[in-house]
């Protein structure tokens, strides 16, 4: 399946290009208190290790926003501010981030919003125009009796139009709810009649298991249909996990290719190995590496080569032995008892070359001849035309000025 996604304008938020065709970026936001510097870079740290791309840090107070400078100097990623209520903090905050996230919904009188716009646009940094179902202004929940699609997009559109009428275009856009339904309905509709990028994401989206499974849903319906430049998975969990699911999002929709990709097999009676335990055990040991790689762990030998022929190298398991493969060919038998072993070094070896390789270096042969590999970033190529409407209806929301 090809993505044709959708055109938007291009913006920078430090050095990572969003919109515009640029790699979808994977985002995620500290659960530590930002005035604790010492946790908060540890985990900044911890996500940058994970590969996120985007780092958000919540400023409740001015204490935290005094925070930002100690902890934007121990990053290698850009630092967006998460400012509520207070426009004061955007003011402090803009001194030192990359993209300021403010929420039209509660940030008050637009006097004050006009003063964040010239912070921001001082130092060249855009703005995240972040409406949530939960806060929505209310004159519109007046007019609508309670958050739907239609408001949700007519907030982002009339702070979109308000911004620009003062000549400020350097934002993205997000519209989150909790509801998946309601999230993709103010996603599309605004993404039909408005080109700037946007940042998807399901607030709220629950624990790590239900929250992965709605955003991977809501998300991947949107990415499905062009629609997104960014994205977090808001989960109530490790926000490393965040940045896990949101890639591996990205890596079954073929938008992405980052770190190894392991296909197992469900089991059944037929199973020889103990798949479950393997194919976690791989992820986990395998987690550091960037190179994407195709690894099968799968429990029958008669079968495995067959339904590994995908992957760029595994395993299947049999009685006391299993085999090595690549690419669908068998390399050769290993005791069932160094299986495991023996794919990681295999795997590592396989990583190393490809890495090589894309340097430009002469690779130094794994013990297996692995050969080549994609590229560790790789957007899909867009077939021809432009995104489906999918015949629906486009209500033309009215643009308050």
């Amino acid at each position: 399946m090809y993505i044709t996604r959708q055109k938007t304008r291009q913006i920078k938020v430090g050095k990572v290009r969003i919109g515009g065709g640029a790699p979808i970026s994977v985002q995620s936001m500290t659960t530590t208190d930002t005035r604790d510097v010492k946790t908060t870079v540890e985990q900044i740290h911890q996500l940058e290790q994970a590969g996120c791309e985007i780092i958000r840090v919540a400023v409740p107070d001015m204490e935290a926003a005094a925070a930002l400078p100690k902890i934007k100097a121990q990053m290698t990623v850009p630092l967006i501010s998460d400012i509520h209520f207070d426009h004061r903090l955007a003011l402090k905050a803009a001194e030192v981030v990359d993209c300021v996230r403010i929420n039209p919904g509660n940030i008050g009188a637009w006097r004050k919003t006009a003063e964040v716009i010239k912070a921001v646009n001082e130092r060249g940094i855009p703005l995240r125009i972040g409406v949530n179902g939960g806060s929505l202004e209310r004159h519109l929940l007046d007019k609508y009796g309670y958050p739907t699609a239609e408001a949700l997009a007519e907030s982002a559109l009339n702070a979109v139009h308000a911004l620009e009428d003062v000549g400020f275009t350097n934002m993205k856009v997000s519209l989150k709810a909790s509801d998946v339904h309601l999230a993709v309905d103010a996603y599309w509709l605004f993404s039909q009649q408005s080109d700037y990028p946007l940042h998807l994401g399901i607030t709220e989206a629950g624990t790590a298991q239900t929250g992965a499974v709605k955003s991977a849903i809501g998300i991947g319906w949107l990415l499905s249909h062009g629609i997104g430049d960014t994205l977090r998975v808001s989960l109530a969990a490790d926000p490393v996990e965040e940045v896990r699911v949101g890639f591996e999002i990205l890596k079954s929709l073929e938008l992405r290719h980052r770190g190894i990709n392991v296909i197992a097999c469900p089991t059944c009676g037929r199973v020889e190995i103990d798949v479950i335990r393997l194919a976690a055990e791989l992820e986990k040991r395998l987690g550091h590496i960037k190179t994407p790689l195709n690894v099968s762990v799968l429990g029958c030998v008669v079968n495995g080569i067959g339904e590994g022929k995908e992957a760029d190298i595994g395993i299947a398991g049999g009685e006391g032995v299993g085999i090595l493969f690549k690419k669908g060919k068998l390399l050769r038998k290993v005791p069932s008892e160094e299986l495991m072993e023996t794919l990681i070094q295999e795997v590592e070896l396989l990583a190393k070359e490809k890495e090589a390789e894309e340097a430009g270096e002469e690779p130094t042969p794994s013990s297996s001849n692995a050969g080549n590999g994609a590229p560790a970033e790789k957007l899909a190529e867009p077939a021809p035309g432009q995104a489906a409407s999918l015949g629906r209806d486009i209500p033309v929301l009215p643009q308050q000025r």
